[in-house]
């Protein structure tokens, strides 16, 4: 069998236990295996722990059901914060698949570099391309990076591949549980999460070693999805300038002039998809704005 590494992997779920199947086999034919993997269920309990219990008879490796009323991303998260029994937890998706060096990239780069408080990587598409399936939340830098203090946190990476200590969770409170998707926020609760966390001194690194596959999206599902990012950065910004953080306001004038150019771009090039996606985004960064406004 792989080798065990002290790491707690945590993988919510939603009604979707063939994916959640995958993601369990990517992640279990891995070339280091974690010491646990809690499944943070928001949906039907029956058909994830089908699912479940065929992985349980197949690895030794303590593999733990959490059912939870569906309270969004963000509330899964932190509940398998507090029942995780390791001190480093990774975090995906079930629409993710891990590479199979994934867990070993994340060990060693919190081995080599002890400042490491946390780790990120690349997020690549899942399937091959498809007519009409489209990759999405995409990162495919090749140099890594090392980010602390106060910069754009969406270039730190993505939620689905995201791995930190936890006692730095406990520090700043846990994820927000306004955003996230399945909340009123819908997005941006890892944005929320690595800003909070630079900004309390955590160090984040970079790794491009460390790649999940995300799965591809039709066009309706699509645009769904930035409607949602959009709303949740939205929320986020706003959310930060209420408080008085004026690096919200810059926050707010980069992500706003990068759609509008994209949405520019997109009309230019006759890309009706992107061009009505960007004017969506818009929209949907407005509603975020009013929403993040509203929270105390």
């Amino acid at each position: 069998m792989s080798r065990v590494a002290n790491i707690t992997v945590s993988i919510p779920t939603l009604d979707r236990p063939m994916a959640l199947a995958r993601c369990l086999e990517g992640l279990f034919e891995g070339t280091v295996l974690p010491a646990e993997v809690l499944i943070i269920n928001q949906g039907q309990y029956s058909a994830a722990e089908t699912v479940i219990r065929r992985f349980r008879s197949q690895y030794p490796i303590p593999l733990l059901h959490y059912s939870q009323l569906p309270r969004g991303l963000s509330a899964a998260r932190n509940l398998a914060s507090r029942h995780a029994n390791h001190p480093i937890i990774a975090f995906t998706d079930d629409d993710c698949v891990p590479a199979p060096d994934w867990l070993a990239s994340i060990e060693r780069t919190m081995l080599s570099a002890p400042a490491a408080d946390g780790v990120t990587g690349n997020i690549l598409p899942l399937e091959t391309d498809t007519a009409g399936e489209y990759p999405i939340s995409l990162r495919t830098q090749k140099q890594g990076a090392i980010f602390h203090g106060r910069v754009l946190p969406w270039q730190v990476g993505s939620g689905g591949n995201f791995a930190i200590k936890r006692t730095w969770l406990f520090r700043i409170g846990g994820y927000d549980e306004r955003l996230g998707a399945g909340s009123p926020g819908k997005a941006a609760e890892d944005t929320d999460i690595f800003y909070r966390l630079l900004q309390a001194g955590a160090a984040i690194h970079f790794q491009p070693e460390s790649v999940v596959y995300h799965e591809r999206q039709d066009a309706a599902r699509l645009l769904r999805s930035f409607w949602n990012y959009s709303h949740g950065i939205g929320a986020f910004v706003a959310k930060h300038a209420r408080k008085g953080d004026l690096y919200a306001a810059y926050m707010l004038a980069v992500w706003s002039f990068w759609l509008i150019w994209r949405t520019v771009s997109s009309i230019m090039r006759r890309n009706s998809l992107y061009a009505g996606e960007g004017l969506w985004s818009l929209r949907g960064c407005s509603h975020g704005l009013a929403y993040g406004f509203r929270l105390r």
